[in-house]
Parts: structure tokens; C-alpha cells; sequence
């Protein structure tokens, strides 16, 4: 948990105990990920390294490491196959500068899936995973590409995205990373992810699941 991201680790905080374990497991995998890619010096060898990462969530359980808590973690998934899709998400934002609508696209389906997936696990209709989902991947590429042209983007992306919606309550850490993103993206910095007033914000979220 101590490699998550604050903003993650805030939204863990506001799942219920059933689902704790399971969130943890996606956000470790979507932040180990991104650390790949962030990473990268060369893109075939972060391709390689994603391509290892494909491997471990399609092959047998048993094959895993034991060393490494999160394949310990992705054990305990039916199908842990299912996200797949988060892995080519982040493969996608390998091209070169600036990366088109296409790519970027890519990456807000694959967190789409992720999120549909823990839906599924979790037992809940997947509505507000894919709406929340995709405010959230958007909002976040908004935060943290550095080419104006694909920041561009990607805040068009989230201004196409439905309305968010209020979210069942194993989905509610959901309610607080895209409405937390959003809110930095509507003040144009990261830096809104933290302070008094992203705490407020995240106190609500938190509680509701809505950011009415």
C-alpha cells in the first residue's frame, strides 16, 4: 500500500471491508503499471516488461512468484485475466509525442475494463464503473501528460464523458478518484489533489458517492 499514489491510498480508505482487499489489488496493479511506463527509457523494453506483466494474469497461479505480494493478491481472483485490458491501456500511451485521440482512448477503455471487472467481482452492476471509470482515466491522463496537445485531448475526452453518477458503495473509492481528478482538472493543477478543500471534497464523495 505504501507505493500507491495519495490519491489512491485516500480512496482505499473509503472502501467497505468486503472489497478492501480486492481494490487493493487493482490500484496496486494500475500503479505498478504506470510506473512502467513512467519509467520507460526505452518503449520495447517497457513493452517486454507489460508483456511479463499479460503473462502472470493468464498463466497458472501457481507459476507466480510468492515474493511479490500483488501476484500473491491476484491469486485470489477468479480471472484475473479480466484485467488484461488495463495492461494494454498503459502499453498504449507508449508511442511518441503527442499521442493521438486513439491512444489515449485505449488507456481510458482499459481502466473502463478494469473497473468493469472489479464490478463484477464485487457483485454490483457496472454502470458506475464504466461512467466513473472513464471520468477518472481522463481526468487523470488531464493531470499528467505533459504535451499541451495531449492534455487537449484528453480534457475534450472527459468533456464527451457522460454525467457522473452516484455509485453503489463497494464502488464508492470510484466516487473519489474521478471526482477528485476532475476537481484538479477544473482548477487546472495537480496540487488541487491535496489541501482543506480536496479533503472536504473527498469527505463528501466519500460518504455520498456523488459529488452533488
Amino acid at each position: 500500500m505504501a507505493q500507491l499514489p495519495p490519491l489512491s491510498r485516500l480512496a482505499l480508505a473509503y472502501a467497505p471491508s468486503r472489497a478492501r482487499a480486492d481494490w487493493l489489488t487493482l490500484l496496486s496493479l494500475d500503479a505498478r503499471l504506470a510506473g512502467v511506463v513512467r519509467q520507460a527509457r526505452e518503449p520495447i523494453l517497457a513493452q517486454l516488461r507489460l508483456a511479463w506483466w499479460r503473462d502472470r494474469l493468464g498463466g497458472d497461479p501457481a507459476a507466480r512468484p510468492p515474493a511479490d505480494p500483488l501476484l500473491a493478491w491476484l491469486t485470489e481472483w477468479d480471472q484475473p485475466q479480466a484485467l488484461g485490458g488495463l495492461i494494454d491501456g498503459w502499453e498504449a500511451l507508449l508511442g511518441e509525442a503527442p499521442l493521438g485521440v486513439e491512444a489515449l482512448s485505449e488507456f481510458v477503455d482499459g481502466r473502463i475494463a478494469a473497473m468493469s471487472a472489479l464490478a463484477q467481482r464485487l457483485q454490483v452492476h457496472d454502470d458506475a464503473a464504466v461512467t466513473l471509470g472513464r471520468r477518472w482515466a481522463c481526468a487523470d491522463l488531464a493531470l499528467n501528460l505533459r504535451d499541451p496537445i495531449e492534455r487537449a485531448d484528453a480534457v475534450a475526452l472527459l468533456g464527451k464523458a457522460d454525467p457522473a453518477v452516484r455509485t453503489p458503495r463497494p464502488l464508492r473509492p470510484l466516487s473519489l478518484l474521478a471526482g477528485l481528478s476532475e476537481r484538479a482538472v477544473r482548477r487546472g493543477a495537480a496540487s488541487a489533489l491535496s489541501g482543506p478543500g480536496a479533503l472536504l471534497a473527498a469527505i463528501r464523495l466519500g460518504i455520498t458517492g456523488s459529488s452533488a
